[in-house]
C-alpha cells in the first residue's frame, strides 16, 4: 500500500526551473500525530558516471553552466562537508565509478579511483555498463582485492579492493543463477531501516564487449525491483532507495537543479516500478536532474563529480516509512580547501604516471574533434580510423582494405593549445591520446563479404533505439551515401559503396578491421560477430601512436567519406 509524504525538489530547483520544477512537485498528507517526535533525518549523499576522473576535467567537461568544478580532492571536502551535517549518511554511487577513465586511473586499471572513493567513504555503488569494460573478474577484483592477473600492481604494493559494496540486482550469473553482487543492503539509523537495491540497465550487454560478459545475464530493470519489493517488506523494510544505472535528459535549456520536459528511459522504468519505492538515484546519461515521477524522487548528478546529490529523508521509526524527502544537487565548486588524503593519492599515482602521459607522440596542425557533420563522420572518427587502416593493411598484419571506428569509442577531442604538461601547442601526447581511446581493444581484422558490409551500414539505424543512428567513421579509401528518408533497412544503396573508387561487389569477400568490442557485436553491430579468418592485431592505443609518428603534423580529417541524402 503506498505511503502518506511529502516530497520536493528543494527552494533551489523551484528557483532555477521556475514553475517546470514546481509542477514536478508531488504533496501528500503526513500524518499528524507525533510524526516529528519518532522521526530520523536521514542524508544521502549521490554521484553517478564518475568515470575514474580524479584530476579536474578539462574544459566543458569540468564547467557545470560557467562554474569550474569536479575533482576528487574537491569532491572529498565537499562529501566531507555535507556529512558534518548530519551524522546519519550515506554516501551512494549510481554506476560507472570506474572504466572509460583518464590515464591517471585507467594505467593502474582503476584501483586509485577504488582507493580514493574508499577514503571518501562511498558506501555503496550501483554496477553500471562501464563496470564490466574489463569483464567479470575484474570487475570482482575490483570488489575483493588482489593485483591484476597480467600487470600487478603497477604502484607497488598491494591493491586491497573496495571498502564499499557492489550491488547487482539485475546482474544473474548463468551457471548459478545467483546475482554478481549482492542485490541490495540495509542500513539501520536509530532504528529505522532503509534499502539500497543497486542495478545497471538492461542494454549493458549491447555496450560492453560481449566475451567479458558471457556467463552474466542482465534482467529488466523495473520487473527486478518490483520482484525485490514483497522480500523486503517481508524483512519489515518500508523505505526503499534504488540505485540504477540508467537516465533521462531534460528540454533544453536544462537547468542543473530542475526537471524541465523529463524523457528518456528513466521515465518508463519509474513509472513500472513498485509504489513501494520511495527514491531512485539515476545516472548513465551524464545529466543533472532534480525530478519527482510518479511520486518518486528521481536525481542525477551530472558526470566526472562534477555535482554531488544531497537527498534529505524522513524516516518514521515505528513504521519504516518516509514521511518527507527532498533533494538538491550541489555543484563541487574548486573554492574550498582540498582534501589532504586524495592530494597525497593523486600525487603517488601521478609520480609513476607522469612519464608515460607526458611523452610526446606527434604532433596535429589544428584542434581535430569528434564533433560530426550531417552525415554522422567527424574529423577525429577519420584520423582514427586511418590508423586502424594503417596497422593492418600489411598481408601479414592482416590485409585490410577497409577499418570502421565506433564512435562512442571516441571519448575526447584533440586540442591544439599546450596541455599543463608544457608539452608546447601542437604536440599531442600520450595522455592526450589515450584519453580519446580509453579502452585498450585490441585490433581485429576478419573477411566480410560485400553484403556482409552493407548489411554493417544498415546496423548503424535505429541504434541503440528507434530513431537513433550510431554512425561508424571509416578509413580513408572508403566511401558510400545513405538517405535520411528511406525505411530502416534500406538507408544505404548498395552501389554507393565503394573501396578506392570501386564499386564493391556483394559476393566478393573483403578484409575489414574493427577494435575487438566492435568484432565480438559490441553496439549491436550484430554481422561482425560473423567475420571469418579473424586476426588479432595491435592495442588500438599503439595503433593510434604509430600513425602520428609516421604522418605528424597530422591534419583533421576530410569528413567527405559519408554522403547525406535526402
Amino acid at each position: 500500500m503506498a505511503r502518506s509524504r511529502t516530497l520536493g525538489v528543494g527552494l533551489a530547483a523551484a528557483v532555477l526551473a521556475g514553475s517546470a520544477a514546481l509542477s514536478v512537485q508531488a504533496s501528500v498528507a503526513v500524518p499528524s500525530q507525533n510524526t516529528k517526535q519518532r522521526t530520523v533525518d536521514v542524508q544521502l549523499l549521490a554521484v553517478n558516471d564518475f568515470h575514474g576522473n580524479l584530476e579536474p576535467p578539462a574544459g566543458s567537461s569540468g564547467r557545470i553552466g560557467t562554474v569550474d568544478a569536479g575533482g576528487a580532492e574537491y569532491l572529498a571536502t565537499h562529501i566531507a562537508n555535507l556529512r558534518a551535517t548530519n551524522p546519519r549518511t550515506v554516501v551512494v554511487s549510481a554506476g560507472d565509478l570506474i572504466g572509460a577513465s583518464p590515464l591517471l586511473s585507467a594505467l593502474f586499471h582503476d584501483e586509485p579511483t577504488i582507493e580514493a572513493f574508499n577514503d571518501i567513504g562511498l558506501d555503496f555503488n550501483a554496477v553500471g555498463n562501464h563496470e564490466f569494460d574489463e569483464g567479470e573478474q575484474e570487475l570482482l577484483r575490483m570488489q575483493e582485492g588482489g593485483c591484476h592477473p597480467e600487470d600487478g600492481c603497477l604502484d607497488g604494493d598491494g591493491f586491497e579492493g573496495a571498502d564499499f559494496r557492489f550491488l547487482a540486482a539485475n546482474v544473474v550469473r548463468k551457471d548459478n543463477g545467483r546475482t554478481l553482487f549482492p542485490p541490495y543492503r540495509i542500513r539501520s539509523f536509530a532504528g529505522a531501516r532503509v534499502a539500497f537495491v543497486g542495478m545497471t540497465l538492461e542494454g549493458t550487454p549491447g555496450i560492453v564487449t560481449p566475451s567479458g560478459i558471457t556467463n552474466l545475464e542482465f534482467l529488466d530493470e523495473a520487473d527486478t525491483v518490483n520482484a525485490l519489493v514483497p522480500k523486503l517488506r517481508a524483512k519489515g523494510v518500508e523505505a526503499i532507495v534504488v540505485l540504477l544505472h540508467e537516465g533521462g535528459a531534460q528540454a533544453l535549456p536544462a537547468p542543473y537543479n530542475g526537471c524541465v520536459g523529463i524523457s528518456g528511459a528513466i521515465v518508463d522504468i519509474v513509472n513500472r516500478m513498485d509504489d513501494e519505492v520511495d527514491a531512485v538515484i539515476s545516472g548513465h546519461t551524464h545529466n543533472a536532474y532534480n525530478c519527482v515521477i510518479d511520486n518518486k524522487l528521481v536525481t542525477s548528478a551530472a558526470s566526472f563529480g562534477r555535482i554531488v546529490t544531497d537527498v534529505d529523508l524522513q524516516v518514521d521509526r515505528a513504521t519504516d516509512e518516509i514521511t518527507s524527502m527532498s533533494a538538491n544537487n550541489v555543484i563541487v565548486t574548486r573554492d574550498v580547501t582540498k582534501d589532504a588524503d586524495t592530494t597525497s593519492l593523486i600525487a603517488r599515482y601521478n609520480a609513476i604516471a607522469a612519464p608515460i602521459a607526458n611523452r610526446v607522440i606527434g604532433s596535429i596542425t589544428a584542434g581535430i574533434t569528434r564533433a560530426t557533420n550531417p552525415a554522422g563522420e567527424s574529423a577525429l572518427g577519420d584520423v582514427i580510423a586511418d590508423g586502424q587502416l594503417l596497422a593492418t593493411t600489411p598481408a601479414d598484419l592482416g590485409g585490410a582494405v577497409v577499418a570502421f571506428m565506433n564512435p562512442g569509442g571516441i571519448r575526447t577531442d584533440l586540442t591544439y593549445p599546450s596541455s599543463p604538461a608544457g608539452e608546447g601547442d601542437g604536440n599531442v601526447t600520450y595522455g592526450e591520446m589515450f584519453a580519446v581511446q580509453p579502452f585498450g581493444n585490441n585490433l581485429v581484422t576478419m573477411t566480410l563479404t560485400g553484403a556482409q558490409i552493407d548489411t554493417l551500414l544498415e546496423q548503424q539505424f535505429d541504434n541503440p533505439a528507434a530513431g537513433q543512428n550510431r554512425i561508424l567513421q571509416v578509413s580513408n579509401g572508403f566511401t558510400y551515401a545513405w538517405s535520411a528518408s528511406a525505411p530502416v533497412g534500406t538507408k544505404v544503396d548498395l552501389a554507393s559503396i565503394r573501396i578506392n573508387g570501386e564499386a564493391i561487389d556483394a559476393a566478393a569477400s573483403y578484409r575489414v578491421t574493427v577494435n575487438s568490442f566492435l568484432a565480438d557485436g559490441g553496439d549491436n553491430f550484430a554481422v561482425l560477430k560473423l567475420g571469418t579468418d579473424r586476426l588479432g592485431g595491435a592495442v588500438d592505443t599503439d595503433a593510434f601512436e604509430a600513425s602520428f609518428a609516421a604522418n605528424s603534423p597530422v591534419a583533421p580529417g576530410p569528413q567527405t567519406r559519408i554522403t547525406l541524402l535526402p
